[in-house]
């Protein structure tokens, strides 16, 4: 049996706010946009650069219950891990393209960690291994 997990849903307020953010911010690539007449919604999914494995899905909140997890998708705690192979390089494009980080980069044993917020809140690391 081989499987994996192809994408992963982040709940968003509006697509291209997060296509902007995403693509522009944090240097993913646009995969798919399309329109979904039947459901009146897009079919949106992007990237990570020299990704090979799990995609965003970024599904639009459609109903006052799902926007309510908008920016809080795990309650509080890191959502995704953004690993990378530089991570000085990432982190410093990130800040100047505006990211937050709410925790300062820092070495541990296991490699670089800083943790940053999307455009809505949720939490992210940004991650380089030792």
């Amino acid at each position: 049996m081989n499987q994996s997990i192809l994408n992963v849903a982040l709940i968003v307020r509006d697509y291209d706010d997060a296509i902007e953010f995403y693509c522009n911010k944090l240097n993913f690539t646009l995969i798919d946009d399309t329109y979904q007449p039947e459901q009146d919604k897009r079919w949106v999914v992007v990237s990570p650069p020299g990704q090979g494995g799990t995609n965003l899905l970024l599904a639009r909140a459609a109903t006052p219950e799902q926007e309510k997890f908008i920016g809080n998708q795990a309650g509080g705690r890191v959502f995704l891990f953004l690993q990378t192979d530089n991570f000085q390089r990432d982190y410093a494009s990130m800040r100047e393209a505006g990211v937050t980080f709410v925790r300062e980069p820092k070495r541990e044993e296991y490699g670089s960690v800083a943790v940053f917020k999307d455009l809505y809140g949720n939490l992210w690391d940004l991650f380089q291994p030792t």
